[in-house]
């Protein structure tokens, strides 16, 4: 199924899901109903595993109620797989726990459900300035993963729509292993130095969607791990952070190809990097990156706005040195436009055993902003490409 398919079908259920709810008022549970209190300080965990696991063992298209008020709750399960579709209207705010004992993995784990829908305006609210101290990952290889806020393990068929994440933990949406996922009109923030606070991350999935969403957080505004096929990102505003990026791929062994990627209508705000593609040295797996698009992209005061690096690394130093083993070809930049804050606006790093291929450039114009002795030479290098430029690209390409 391609994505606009999996975009009808999710449109359909969702469709189903609206018609359906409202008249069948028996199939709403509410929170409260089963001992929420909503205050803010009352620990509504139970309550709210409580009301999953009823609403789930029931026929038909059952709705989780979550009224207005703030909801503190700790670790929750919410496992398939369910009897009918699932929705959850949330128009409150829930609150992550800030004991970091409390949790063995994650917040809000979603696993194993087909047919889901999110949405009412609501907020997941990670209260991840308490946890932010104790992250040493982005200082070391070996180190201890907070909680992420919100994590979808093998599900299939869902919709989110309309509803915030602020200040998670670590990764505010991990999509996993699953497929027909449409996510809309979310808004995700965290402050712009808050570690690994990654907006979406999207691994071993096919046929995601995201689109009319506005991100800015301390990591990749959109994150895309291995194992990833037929992923659509639409009209995403992302800043600040770390750009929409594809990797870091080649870490692990076992990891597979991210083949195909359509980025288009996005706008990039004050980030660290643009549209990046990045592989670490001597990876384990021979993989592949390919049949990548990215069109109709603004850039606005963005380091690295184009950038493929295959020399990856994200200490002080690492000990791998020998080529990635990560195939990068078939890569399309169209329409690239605005400012840069890096002499470099396009920089293509490539591995020397396995060079990038295919990559294209066609009507870029992105421009250095200067720096205080009021150089503003804009630059590409290239390094193990192979490719071809149109004759409208600026910077002057070097393939």
């Amino acid at each position: 199924m391609d994505s606009n398919n999996a975009i009808l079908a999710i449109s359909l259920l969702f469709s189903i899901w609206c018609a359906t709810c409202v008249a069948q008022s028996s199939n709403v549970y509410n929170v409260k109903e089963h001992g929420a209190l909503g205050n803010g300080k009352n620990d509504d965990t139970k309550a709210f595993q409580a009301t999953w696991d009823v609403s789930c063992a029931v026929e038909g298209n059952p709705t989780i109620l979550i009224p207005k008020g703030s909801y503190l709750v700790g670790p929750l399960l919410f496992k398939g797989p369910c009897k009918g579709v699932m929705a959850i209207d949330l128009r409150g705010q829930l609150l992550a726990s800030t004991n970091l004992n409390a949790y063995t993995k994650n917040w809000v784990d979603f696993q194993y459900i087909n047919g889901l829908v999110i949405l009412g305006g609501g907020i997941f609210n990670g209260q991840g300035s308490s946890a932010w101290p104790y992250n040493k990952c982005p200082k070391k290889w070996s180190c201890k993963i907070l909680p992420m806020s919100l994590v979808f393990s093998f599900v299939k068929n869902a919709k989110i729509k309309s509803i915030s994440s602020v200040d998670s933990k670590l990764f505010h949406i991990h999509i996993f292993s699953s497929e027909n996922f449409d996510i809309e009109s979310v808004t995700i923030s965290a402050p712009g130095d808050s570690p690994n606070t990654d907006g979406i991350h999207v691994a071993d999935s096919t046929n995601v969607t995201i689109r009319d969403a506005t991100i800015g957080t301390g990591d990749d505004c959109i994150s895309i791990g291995p194992g990833n096929s037929n992923l659509t990102i639409s009209n995403v505003h992302c800043g600040p952070g770390h750009g929409i990026s594809v990797g870091s791929l080649g870490k692990n062994s076992g990891e597979t190809d991210v083949i195909g990627l359509t980025v288009r209508n996005c706008t990039l705000n004050g980030t660290t990097n643009g549209l990046r593609i990045k592989t670490w040295q001597s990876s384990p797996t021979l993989l592949k990156a390919a049949h990548f698009t990215y069109e109709d992209i603004t850039m606005n005061n963005v380091y690295n706005p184009i950038i493929i690096d295959q020399e990856y690394c994200p200490y002080v130093s690492c000990a791998e040195k020998d080529p990635s083993r990560v195939q990068i070809y078939d890569i399309k930049f169209t329409n690239v436009k605005g400012t840069s804050s890096s002499a470099e606006a396009i920089k293509f790093i490539c591995s020397s055993s396995f060079p990038c291929q295919g990559v294209i450039l066609n009507d870029i114009d992105l421009h250095y902003t200067g720096d205080a002795r009021g150089n503003k030479t804009t630059t590409s290098t290239c390094a193990n490409v192979h490719g071809k430029s149109n004759e409208n690209v600026k910077p002057n390409p070097c393939i």
